[in-house]
């Protein structure tokens, strides 16, 4: 299925880009919570991004935070077989698993059905607030 609505994309793809008109101060789209709330398991990355197949769960979205040991398993060097990041926003830190070991991600087995445990008991208001300490 082809999915083409011009507005619609272009407006999406400006937004992305972080140079769209938004309503909202200083909001940026953050690539690690939409592939955490829309493909926990990582498939569709998976199925697009054959360098990284190895990685299980919803560490794919996330190579650079695991650890060389669960990197070599899954056969990634960063730098050679797939590139490091050029940028890590802080953002991403709230999204990005703090473990050592690289050990799977627990919310990457839920799959995209279930919203992250760290979310689940939050109000629509805390992702629109501008106090994002909390």
């Amino acid at each position: 299925k082809v999915d083409y609505d011009v507005c619609s994309n272009y407006g999406n793809w400006l937004y992305t880009a972080g140079i769209g008109t938004d309503p909202r101060d200083n909001r940026k789209f953050n690539m690690i919570k939409q592939g955490l709330d829309y493909d926990g398991n990582g498939d569709y990355v998976r199925l697009w991004v054959p360098e990284l197949q190895g990685i299980k769960g919803a560490d794919i979205h996330t190579p650079w935070a695991l650890s060389s040991a669960a990197l070599s398993q899954a056969g990634v060097t960063l730098g050679e077989t797939y590139p490091r990041p050029v940028v890590t926003a802080p953002e991403w830190s709230r999204h990005t698993p703090q473990r050592p070991g690289g050990s799977p991600h627990p919310r990457g087995r839920r799959g995209p059905a279930q919203a992250p445990a760290q979310h689940k008991d939050r109000g629509i208001d805390f992702y629109f607030s501008r106090k994002k300490d909390a």
